[in-house]
């Protein structure tokens, strides 16, 4: 079965971003950084989500994060699917923290559950079969809306979601330009998506 290894974030400054990384969310490997300095603008096309298991602990994710430097976008917030909230880390890329549940169990922690990539694709039909012909199996498809894929015990899941959409669910224009500063490292080969998103063969 497929695998995704990384998400590696084309950054400015590493250095600092690696610090906000680490006092927001704890991340060390799935997420690695490389320093760029390649032009965007606007939405990048992707999104980060992390499932934790109660609302406690999206508070406390999200709380940290702004204090580590992040700029809220969407607030915090219960909805008919549970729990979570947006913000933006100071490389500009833009996080979920969420949870199904509607209750904690627990006391608070920043136990990460679950990482979720979702790349904003322009056409999800097409940038699905992309990924089936190279060896993605479908594990949850909604029509030409999203697309989950099975990657197994992998540390980061992959989902397609149309580009508006899910800029809409993040909370932001989906107006945007440039590189997507994005590189994912799996067992699937060195290519570029449809979209244009970066794919290269993950070291160990």
């Amino acid at each position: 079965m497929a695998s995704i290894e990384s998400v590696t974030l084309e950054v400015a400054d590493p250095t600092a971003v690696e610090r906000f990384y680490t006092d927001a969310f704890g991340l060390d490997s799935p997420v690695r950084l490389r320093a760029s300095e390649a032009p965007t603008t606007g939405f990048r096309g992707f999104t980060l989500s992390l499932t934790v298991s109660q609302p406690a602990n999206v508070n406390s994710l999200i709380g940290a994060a702004l204090d580590a430097g992040a700029s809220p976008v969407k607030p915090v917030t219960k909805s008919f699917w549970g729990y979570g909230g947006v913000v933006q880390a100071p490389d500009g890329t833009i996080w979920k923290v969420a949870t199904s549940a509607k209750k904690d169990t627990g006391p608070a922690t920043r136990q990460i559950d679950e990482i979720v990539l979702l790349l904003g694709a322009a056409d999800v039909a097409a940038s699905r079969r992309f990924y089936v012909d190279r060896g993605l199996a479908v594990a949850k498809s909604f029509g030409r809306k999203y697309v989950e894929f099975a990657t197994g015990s992998s540390p980061v899941k992959l989902a397609l979601y149309g580009r508006r959409a899910l800029a809409k669910d993040a909370g932001v224009s989906p107006e945007g330009t440039g590189s997507h500063r994005l590189v994912i490292g799996g067992d699937i080969g060195s290519f570029a998506d449809p979209d244009g998103f970066a794919w290269e063969t993950a070291s160990r």
